[in-house]
């Protein structure tokens, strides 16, 4: 009720600024934030409360957003794998000459994953979380060019991926790659569709301002915007611990890689597909509940 009163304020505000209705709203909403908040507490409670409640509520009305840069990222991979199959040299261009003539190395010694082996633990762990969040602030930041910069942000990673993921698959080595790769770069490329889906929240706020001015609709954009990216910050730093410590292990059984990555999508598809529109349901049945007095 407290949010429904503060859009129909914001309305008030700004096609009626000199009417009664907007100071009745006003009333209304200082009445409601005081039952919403006086007994918000600080601390880890209030940091739980928004990873648990606050946020996956928030999410359920950007999941066509979260879509909308699934899909963008989807196809930009199955671009880089044509693009790397119909010219080999394409995968040089995109990973860089180094990478390729390591790998090829690594290949011709026996151990073609053995790039994630080399660099020390806590280092490689440091080093790729802050690059991944990086990269997410990246794509949320340049939604503010209305959605075309995060779109680019997707479109580089998406055809990166799939010239890398084509790459293996070209030395005859798909499987090898896949079971050792994915064992993080489920959590990691899923949450850089989600800050994707955070820089078109951004972008949206500046084309499609609603019923708001087009300024107080970018505002809450950005706020909603940051919160879907601090979601995500969990999920990095996860990602980063099993790229640094995990992945190294590729001797490991494959049910064990195949487990962790389903876990790891499994995971992802909870937190920012089920848990929002559980919790929403939940909500909207409590609210449409009768009250007995």
């Amino acid at each position: 009720m407290y949010l429904e009163v503060s859009d129909d304020l914001n309305f008030a505000r700004t096609f009626f600024p000199e009417g009664k209705t907007a100071s009745y709203l006003n009333h209304l909403a200082s009445q409601y934030h005081r039952e919403v908040y006086q007994d918000k507490k600080l601390g880890a409670k209030a940091v739980l409360d928004f990873y648990t409640k606050d946020f996956p509520l928030l999410f359920y009305k950007y999941l066509p957003q979260l879509a909308a840069s699934f899909f963008v990222f989807g196809l930009f991979v199955l671009m880089g794998a044509y693009s790397a199959k119909t010219d080999i040299s394409f995968v040089r261009s995109i990973l860089g000459d180094g990478y390729v003539n390591q790998t090829l190395a690594n290949i011709d010694s026996g151990d073609a994953m053995a790039v994630y082996k080399k660099m020390n633990q806590i280092d490689m762990f440091l080093g790729i979380t802050v690059n991944n969040i990086r990269v997410a602030i990246t794509a949320f930041v340049a939604g503010i060019f209305v959605g075309i910069g995060t779109l680019l942000v997707l479109m580089y990673n998406g055809v990166m991926l799939g010239s890398f993921q084509y790459f293996f698959f070209d030395q005859e080595l798909f499987w090898e790659s896949a079971r050792t790769i994915w064992i993080h770069g489920t959590i990691e490329i899923s949450v850089i569709v989600i800050a994707g889906c955070a820089g078109l929240v951004l972008g949206n706020g500046l084309l499609f301002p609603g019923t708001f001015t087009r300024m107080y609709s970018f505002r809450q954009s950005i706020k909603d915007g940051l919160k879907i990216l601090m979601s995500t910050i969990p999920f990095f730093v996860l990602a980063g611990f099993l790229e640094s410590f995990v992945t190294r292990l590729t001797q490991m059984p494959d049910f064990l890689s195949i487990l962790i990555i389903l876990g790891s999508f499994a995971l992802i598809v909870f937190y920012y597909v089920y848990l929002p529109i559980n919790l929403n349901k939940k909500s909207t049945t409590c609210s449409s509940s009768p009250t007995l007095n």
